[in-house]
């Protein structure tokens, strides 16, 4: 259909408000149809949208203490359903993140508000109680969750969390959602009062498909324009599809295996470095990835400003056995390893539909068996795996031993939403509940100063400490693939949000 493109990601969604649900299909529809302060352009900077300029010290944004952040604001802007957007809906929107009513994914830096200013509708001042380099993420970037709300619609209501704004939220972008048919498809189609260029595209139509399979069957029929964020281990089979391009960039997102430290045998820094070492990470990205990904130990994949190098933990299945018998894990009668009467017996929790990672699970199974540890593989459907932790969700509710999926880090290159003592679930997203002192102050450390080299040396030491700690294990930082019909042209991802030009895009 000309001018109308259909997209799918290989899963379900929980909702459309990405206050409450952090997942990336989320973030690639919230970033056409939701209201940014600053959205990124294709070299990952970040630009202005809602704001006039992004603030710094050099324009007078960023105070010379660096506690004061003013923005300016468009005077054009309209929400979708035609009332003007003001200082006010900055306001509201951060009062509804720091509301413990709500369910919010994450209130990294909002912690640090002090107050807010409005002297005029255009114009937000906030006033921190310390420097916070990464506020232009944080406070309304497309790629943070916590976009700005609507205070006309929602303003009224002790909680969103039940709000029918969630099934069709109102936003300021290029399109704005036409329908969410549950369990089939998600609509958008351009909006008119947006202020800025028009989409070429006349419809977005993302399809539900819970199974990768059928996304492959469906990209194959050309009954999906795209397929994106293409996993790795289809990599062989898009690529000789007809009238099909596949396009290969390096990638924020990076595959991981999480640890529960909350379970009593993995809260053992000797269990968690065993089990780093039984995983055979090079033959998961060789046989099951199909080549597509870097092997890394660090979360901040090359590239990223703040990345390091860190020598590769090989795969050795003899000393994790020697780690685990010095440290007083002993087998039993079947083989499974217990001490003080904790078995290493572990739920491994996974989505549903996804035939490569329960590949990736069983190779992960035998290697293990062969340390002592046996594991329960359990599905779940993404919109429960990925359900905020006080809606019963499995990852953010805690409710695994070990879990396997993919993050995507942020622009900034601060880690503490991830591994911050403060952040476990529903503060941030610390879904491993990792916490170390010393890696809180390093997070301190790089987050108050807005100078590269002092950043540089503080994100060192936190990403030597979590490869130390083995809070999770990254398999590999990713490399995106995007497959399309060739008939798909102006079509240029960046690696933060891919969505963000898609407004050049046209079918």
């Amino acid at each position: 259909m000309p001018h109308v493109l259909r997209y799918a990601t290989g899963e379900d969604i929980v909702g459309l408000n990405p206050h409450l649900n952090p997942q990336v299909t989320l973030a690639l529809m919230s970033s056409l149809t939701m209201a940014w302060l600053v959205r990124y352009d294709a070299r990952n900077r970040p630009v202005p949208e809602l704001a006039t300029a992004v603030p710094s010290r050099a324009n007078g944004g960023v105070s010379a203490d660096g506690t004061t952040i003013t923005y300016h604001l468009r005077r054009d802007a309209k929400w979708s359903d035609g009332v003007p957007f003001t200082a006010e809906d900055v306001r509201f929107s951060i009062d509804v993140v720091r509301n413990p009513k709500n369910n919010e994914s994450t209130h990294e830096g909002f912690d640090l508000i002090r107050s807010v200013d409005t002297p005029d509708p255009y114009t937000v001042v906030l006033h921190l109680t310390r420097p916070h380099s990464s506020f232009y993420v944080t406070f309304g970037s497309a790629y943070a969750q916590p976009c700005i709300l609507p205070k006309h619609l929602l303003g009224s209501l002790a909680s969103i969390n039940e709000a029918p704004y969630n099934a069709l939220p109102v936003g300021i972008g290029p399109f704005k959602y036409a329908s969410w048919q549950r369990g089939d498809s998600v609509t958008m189609v351009p909006d008119p009062l947006y202020f800025g260029r028009k989409p070429k595209l006349q419809k977005v139509v993302f399809k539900i498909i819970p199974d990768r399979n059928t996304t492959l069957t469906q990209l194959t029929t050309h009954e999906i324009d795209l397929w994106n964020l293409t996993p790795s281990a289809f990599y062989d089979r898009v690529r000789v599809l007809p009238a099909v391009r596949v396009s290969r960039q390096a990638s924020y997102l990076y595959n991981h295996i999480d640890f529960n430290l909350q379970h009593p045998a993995l809260a053992d820094p000797a269990v968690r470095r065993a089990l780093r070492l039984a995983i055979d990470r090079r033959t998961i990205l060789a046989k099951i990835r199909h080549g597509v990904g870097i092997l890394q130990e660090t979360v901040l994949a090359p590239g990223h400003p703040f990345h390091i190098d860190v020598p590769l933990i090989p795969y050795d299945v003899a000393a994790a056995n020697a780690m685990l018998d010095a440290a007083g894990w002993a087998r039993g009668a079947d083989g499974v390893r217990t001490k003080r009467g904790v078995r290493l017996e572990l739920d491994f929790a996974s989505g549903s539909g996804l035939p490569d990672t329960d590949a990736i699970v069983e190779l992960i199974r035998a290697s293990w068996q062969q340390i002592g540890v046996a594991i329960e593989l359990r599905h779940y459907p993404s919109q429960l795996y990925f359900a905020p932790a006080n809606a019963g969700g499995i990852v953010y509710g805690g409710k695994y031993d070990v879990a396997i999926f993919a993050w995507l880090v942020s622009p900034s290159g601060n880690l503490e939403n991830l591994f911050g003592c403060d952040r476990f679930p529903p503060k941030g997203a610390n879904t491993v509940r990792y916490c170390s002192p010393a890696v809180d102050r390093a997070f301190a450390a790089f987050d108050r100063t807005y100078e590269p080299a002092a950043q540089q040396q503080a994100a060192r030491f936190f990403q030597e400490q979590l490869v130390r700690d083995v809070p999770t294990v990254v398999t590999d930082a990713r490399e995106d693939l995007f497959s399309y019909n060739d008939d798909l042209h102006g079509f240029h991802p960046n690696q933060v949000t891919p969505f963000d030009d898609l407004v050049d895009a046209d079918i």
